[in-house]
């Protein structure tokens, strides 16, 4: 057992995970070989799982890809691509959705008049968007977290691109990058052939781009290692953290969190949903990958986890000067 997977397996312990529980964490750096631990029954770096809200940069890479080629131009409004939304929609800029900006309703709320978790669908998310005749407040103007926005880029993505985001995604990033098990999954049935099913009651929503997504730990450092080397070419744009509409800078980019530590900028995301935690981080100037899936995990032990598998590589990396976006 190498030294890095030695301290692997004593950080995962110290931030609470026994022996017996599953997860499978992963770290990549540079040409190197992953040092991979997988601990607990049946899981391993080729687990099929679901992404969870580690989607949504892969939703916004299919995005950036098509501005980048100047088919979507992230400053036209929702109404252009999504005109059964009421009037507000006018009001929403493409950019809105991808850093969080759009002012739409909160969650919970578009969740309440969506009856039973088979309607969690795309089609489902619009339609009860469409029942808020107006927004509390205007776009551009705040920072708060929304699934349905991204939801709603999703969709914008399948008009701008005419064709089905599975299949879009298939086509310009998963074969393009040999992710082979990783897909957008939107059911019928909850749990995608050969997939790890999550906890009865609570099934995978089905809706795509605020999730959707099912892959392995496998496939996730892949993805990491890819966007670190910029190898589909969009990747300062997805790192590029927005600002709201009067030029306040935020923390997020296209689908991913902007941090630092030790130095280093980080992009990282995590993913949650009943039975499931998710973690992906970057470190671009190492050339580093971290990720992580944990099953049947209902905490926030990922978290500590991370920063400490973060602590173990940078504190053997001198820091570059870390520019202020």
């Amino acid at each position: 057992m190498s030294q890095t997977h030695q301290r692997m397996t004593t950080l995962v312990s110290e931030a609470g995970y026994r022996s017996d529980e599953p997860i499978v964490v992963g770290m990549r750096q540079g040409g190197e070989p992953p040092v991979l631990l997988a601990q607990g029954v049946s899981v391993t770096a080729t687990t099929l799982a679901y992404a969870a809200s580690l989607s949504k940069q892969m939703t916004a890479a299919c995005a950036a890809l098509l501005a980048r080629d100047g088919v979507l131009d992230m400053e036209s409004t929702l109404s252009r691509w999504l005109p059964q939304l009421p009037a507000w929609a006018g009001g929403i800029r493409l950019r809105h959705l991808v850093h969080h900006t759009a002012a739409l309703p909160a969650d919970a709320e578009i969740d309440a008049l969506i009856t039973g978790d088979a309607d969690r669908t795309t089609p489902g998310v619009i339609r009860a968007l469409a029942q808020f005749p107006d927004l509390d407040h205007r776009p551009g103007s705040e920072h708060v977290y929304s699934n349905a926005g991204y939801v709603c880029l999703a969709a914008v993505v399948e008009r701008a691109a005419d064709m089905p985001l599975p299949d879009f995604a298939e086509r310009h990033l998963f074969v393009p990058l040999a992710m082979a098990d990783t897909r957008y999954w939107p059911g019928p049935d909850p749990t995608p052939p050969g997939g790890a099913p999550l906890a009865r009651l609570h099934p995978a929503p089905l809706s795509l781009g605020d999730g959707g997504v099912w892959t392995t730990l496998n496939d996730l450092l892949r993805w990491g290692q890819a966007l670190n080397a910029d190898e589909l070419g969009i990747s300062g744009l997805l790192q590029t953290p927005g600002r709201l509409d009067d030029g306040t800078p935020l923390d997020y980019a296209w689908g991913i969190g902007v941090r630092s530590h030790a130095g280093h900028r980080v992009y990282r995301h995590g993913g949650g949903w009943t039975g499931l935690r998710a973690l992906h981080a970057r470190v671009p100037d190492l050339d580093l990958c971290v990720a992580l899936l944990a099953l049947n995990d209902h905490t926030e032990r990922r978290v500590p986890l991370l920063e400490s598998l973060l602590e173990e590589v940078t504190s053997l990396s001198s820091p570059v000067k870390d520019e202020q976006a």
